[in-house]
Parts: C-alpha cells; structure tokens; sequence
C-alpha cells in the first residue's frame, strides 16, 4: 500500500485516528447516550442495507491509512452486536501501515468475545463502567444486566491477552460518590480508569453543565486518598491527560473535554454505521461516503473527498462551548450514532 504525505487541516491539525461504528444498536440504555424513554421499543434502527459492509469499511479503512491514519478504534452502539464482528477485526488487522486497532464496548459480551478477538488482531479494549453499584447501574446504564456481568468481561479480557482500561463517565448527584471507589478497584487490579467529564454530546442526553465534576476535583478527590504524579502525554493528540500513583506504575486518566478542552490537538475523523463522516463527536451533519461508493466512485476519487474535507475541517466545539458557556442551542448527531 503506497504512504502518502500525511494530510493536515486548516487549523494545522494531522489525520490519525478513525473511529468506525459498526452499529447503531445498543444492548444498554445509557442515559447519557440512548435513554430508555427515547430508544425504546419502537425506535427504528437502522435497516441492514443501510449499513456499511465489511468490505466497504475496509476498503474505505485502506484510504484512511494511505492518508495517514496509524490507529483505528471500532465502536458503535455496541460493536460485539455486529454479526460477524470478529471476521471485520481480523480484515481490518490485515491493513499492515496500522499501528494501533483497538475496540470500545460495554464489556457484557466480552466473555464470549474476547478470545476470538485476541486472535483476530484486536489489540486493546476500552470498556465503559460508570459504577460498581448495581443500584447506580441500574438507573444509569442497564436494567437487564449487571455490574458483574461487565467485571466477568473485563476478567475476559485480561485472559486473553487484550490491554484494557475502563471509561467511568462522572455526573455529579448520580455516580460522582464512587470516583475514589471506582479509582481504588481498579487500582488493585493494575488496570487504567479514565474518568470522563459528562459532555453534551447529542440533543438527548439531558446535558446540564451543573452536573459536571471537573477534572480538578475529579484529582483532587484520588489525589487525597492515593497520591497521584502527572505523567506526559504518549503521543500528540491524546485525549486523557495521565497521572500514576505515586511510588507504582499504575495509571488513571481525565478526560476533561468541558473544562479544559483538547481541540487544538484532535486528530479524530468518525465514520457511522451507515457510511457517513463527521469532523467532530459534536458535528451537525455528515458527509455520505456509502452512497459515493455506491454510485461507482474509485479510491482516487474517494482519497481526494477526504483530503479536501480534512483540509477545510475547522471543528473546535468543546473550545467555543468553553468561551461562551453554551453548548445547548446547537443541534448535534446522537453519540449513539456515532459513536463515542
């Protein structure tokens, strides 16, 4: 596969990372995501025909790749749902230039999946926990499943030989009381927790800036209780700003996209289910790249879409929001949809 010159966008910023959402499906009703009340039983998913197929992501995955694309994360909805899943890691692995392919999910299916998607060249998994208390759970994630079914996936995961580290979303009045617990479980396991800002991804989630716990006491909470030091960022365009406790090698992260947001340094594209991409987790609209292809486009003519998107991309939300304080009266697509 021929390298190109690794393209920049107008505010300087390199393309690296895609995150492909293989599904809209969720078998959670996250209520920061895809509540109950407005993804219920007559919500309708997308048709199977509208979603991408395994050979056109990865066949748009090879393009991203020439254009300097090194990581690739899988995400959804909940991607294990995706019949045949494991097959699309094991196409995807093939795309020799990647460095990096890796996989968010809920985790509940993962004791099924892990092995297969070990062996099939997924490299790490990012699970999402935002509690240890099935109570909490319950009223925040999941009625039909329970904390432990996500640890046995977790422990699933660790068996076979995936890095893994756990995403907690923190809201204030719902979960913030855990951040030291949560912090404490998975320090002992010698396993990374990231503690994500609440962010107003979306129009449904019920976003309140007063339900925000920033960053700041996000550590000075741990740091009280377990002594933490900052560590530097691996690479540009990190998201979680690292720390370890002090005297060992564990890691924790904040992601702190509301108080002290990363936009100068995002070097993320999105691609939907359905074949769409979006230049930000908060855009207003996508571009069709499933119907390009459809109507007979060839890769140059897909290559040179993407350059020119990329190079007019000017995305800085979670900056403006941060300057102005308002982030409510802009419509924005379902992180449901998108993925996280």
């Amino acid at each position: 596969m021929k390298k190109l010159k690794p393209i920049v966008d107008s505010l300087g910023r390199p393309l690296r990372d895609l995150r492909i959402s293989v599904t809209d499906r969720c078998n959670f009703r996250c209520r920061y995501c895809m509540p109950e009340e407005l993804f219920g039983s007559g919500f309708s998913f997308l048709p199977k025909e509208k979603l991408l197929t395994f050979e056109e992501i990865v066949r748009l995955a090879h393009i991203f790749t020439e254009l300097g694309v090194s990581k690739i994360r899988i995400t959804g909805g909940e991607p294990l749902l995706r019949q045949g899943i494991v097959h699309l890691i094991e196409m995807l692995a093939d795309i020799k230039p990647l460095q990096d392919l890796a996989m968010t999910t809920n985790g509940v299916l993962l004791t099924k999946f892990a092995a297969p998607l070990k062996q099939a060249g997924l490299k790490r998994i990012n699970v999402s926990l935002d509690t240890l208390r099935d109570d909490t759970f319950h009223r925040l994630n999941s009625r039909n499943y329970s904390v432990r079914d996500v640890l046995q996936g977790i422990e699933a995961a660790q068996k076979a030989g995936l890095s893994v580290k756990v995403n907690m979303v923190v809201i204030k009045g719902v979960n913030d009381t855990e951040i030291v617990e949560v912090a404490r479980y998975f320090r002992e396991r010698e396993l990374v927790v990231r503690f994500i800002e609440f962010m107003d991804v979306g129009n449904s989630n019920g976003w309140n800036a007063d339900q925000v716990i920033s960053k700041q006491e996000i550590i000075s909470r741990i740091h009280a209780e377990m002594p933490l030091e900052a560590i530097n960022p691996a690479y540009f365009g990190e998201v979680a700003t690292r720390y370890r406790y002090q005297g060992t090698e564990t890691e924790v992260g904040m992601i702190p996209s509301i108080t002290q947001p990363f936009c100068s340094s995002c070097t993320r594209l999105r691609l939907s289910s359905d074949g769409f991409l979006y230049t930000c987790l908060f855009a207003t609209e996508g571009f069709n790249l499933r119907d390009f292809m459809r109507q007979g486009a060839d890769d140059e003519k897909l290559r040179r879409f993407i350059e020119k998107l990329w190079a007019k991309r000017a995305d800085r939300y979670s900056e403006e929001r941060f300057l102005t304080g308002d982030g409510k009266n802009r419509k924005k697509i379902e992180m449901s949809y998108i993925g996280g």
